[in-house]
């Protein structure tokens, strides 16, 4: 069993999970705001999970 997939994932949806709820819940005027600041937090997590994956495999 592959493990790196997985995490990849899971670590993904829970990324997707709380990026899509901050931005539901802001008020209209930080919406534009939180989704600029959401999208750059995701793709360095990104980066950082996949080395991280790596280091497991």
């Amino acid at each position: 069993m592959e493990y790196k997939p997985m995490i990849k994932g899971a670590v993904v949806g829970m990324m997707a999970g709380t990026a899509f709820y901050m931005v539901s819940k802001s008020p209209d005027r930080k919406k534009k705001m939180l989704k600029k600041s959401t999208g750059k937090a995701i793709k360095a997590f990104g980066t950082a999970v996949d080395c991280f994956s790596s280091m497991i495999v």
